[in-house]
Parts: structure tokens; C-alpha cells; sequence
């Protein structure tokens, strides 16, 4: 039997993502699984739902704040919250699958790298000089990075992505999906194990 991917989606914007992004490919290995990672723009399944950004709700916001902050300690990995947040992922995401098409070896590390710079460092990555400084992270050439990402190509390429997401059922970040089963959230880290080790449930 051929396993398929572990689909993982996600929006560059999204703390919960950040902190899946840091176990994710981990967990997978131990079970003899990869993962596709998909970047997806989450404002569009927010127009879906009705929902907004955790932090910006009422209540539930400071909550999520401190949850975040709270998990990444567990986890023990770096984390900040963004004075800034969310931001429009537009750039980072577009350059993604860029590299996915044209430097596939270092698409996965871009994207964890846009999640540093705006999850530990607090900065959005929004503007050219920032592609530039990621694309020379991750030993990528710079100007054909952005100009990549600035494509009508790479536009459509997340808008496709984004919309297919959407038809799968995706309406949050992090979104994983194991063999057609789909867990939403970082805490669902030790539900994805369990269901990697026996199969289901």
C-alpha cells in the first residue's frame, strides 16, 4: 500500500501554524510519512465562516495570547507575539510555491523561515528587502525569488490553492489532513500521533 502525504495547511500569519510547523515533519518520520506543506490565505475561509483572527476576538483574544505563549513554552521553542498581527502573507506565500516549482528543496525551509522572522524576530515579512534577506537564508537568488512571487502565475497558484483548500473542508490554521481524516489545531498533536501509530480510531 502506497501512503499518501500528510497534508498540512496553513497561513504564514497564523501563531498555532508556527508552533505545528516546529513538530510536524518530526512526527511524520517517525511513522515513515512525509508531509506536504500547503501555505493558504486563511482570510478567505474567514469570509466562510464568519470567524477573525483569535487575537482580535473579544474575550477569547488575551486568552489566545497567552495559550499561544503558553504552548510554545511546552513545546519549547521561541515565540513572541507580533505587535503587528496578523499581516497579509501575501508575498511569502506566493514565494513558496515559487520555490516549490523552481528550488523544491527549499521551499519547506523559506516557509520556516517567514515563521521566524515574524513568530521570534516579530517582523512581517511583507516587502522586497525582506524576500531578499530570506532568499539569501535559505541560498536562494533573490531577484528571481521576487520577482517570481510577483508573478501572475504564483497569484493564481495561491489563489488556486487557497480555494481548493476550501472545497476539502480546510477552514483553519494549522489544518491537518491524515489519509482523508482532518485535525484542526496544534493541539491536536497527540491525536495526529496516535492516529499515524495505530491507523485510526
Amino acid at each position: 500500500m502506497t501512503l499518501t502525504p500528510i497534508e498540512f495547511y496553513f497561513d504564514l500569519s497564523s501563531p498555532y501554524a508556527y508552533l505545528t510547523s516546529t513538530w510536524i515533519d518530526e512526527v511524520a518520520a517517525k511513522h515513515n510519512r512525509w508531509v506536504k506543506w500547503k501555505p493558504i490565505m486563511l482570510g478567505v475561509a474567514f469570509k466562510e465562516t464568519g470567524m477573525k483572527p483569535l487575537f482580535h476576538q473579544p474575550l477569547r483574544g488575551q486568552y489566545g495570547e497567552r495559550d499561544y505563549l503558553r504552548s510554545a513554552r511546552l513545546l519549547g521553542v521561541e515565540a513572541v507575539v507580533p505587535k503587528r498581527f496578523p499581516y497579509i502573507a501575501l508575498a511569502v506565500s506566493r514565494g513558496f510555491y515559487w520555490l516549490e516549482e523552481n528550488y523544491k528543496d527549499h521551499a519547506v525551509d523559506f516557509a520556516k523561515a517567514a515563521f521566524k522572522r515574524y513568530f521570534c524576530d516579530g517582523k512581517a515579512p511583507t516587502t522586497d528587502t525582506d524576500m531578499a534577506s530570506l532568499a539569501h537564508e535559505v541560498r536562494v537568488p533573490a531577484k528571481e525569488l521576487i520577482e517570481g512571487c510577483s508573478s501572475l502565475e504564483m497569484k493564481e497558484r495561491l489563489t488556486f490553492e487557497t480555494e481548493k483548500a476550501i472545497q476539502e473542508g480546510v477552514f483553519g490554521s494549522p489544518f491537518v489532513i491524515i489519509d482523508r481524516e482532518p485535525f484542526w489545531g496544534n493541539d491536536r498533536k497527540e491525536q495526529i500521533e496516535r492516529w499515524l501509530k495505530i491507523g485510526g480510531w
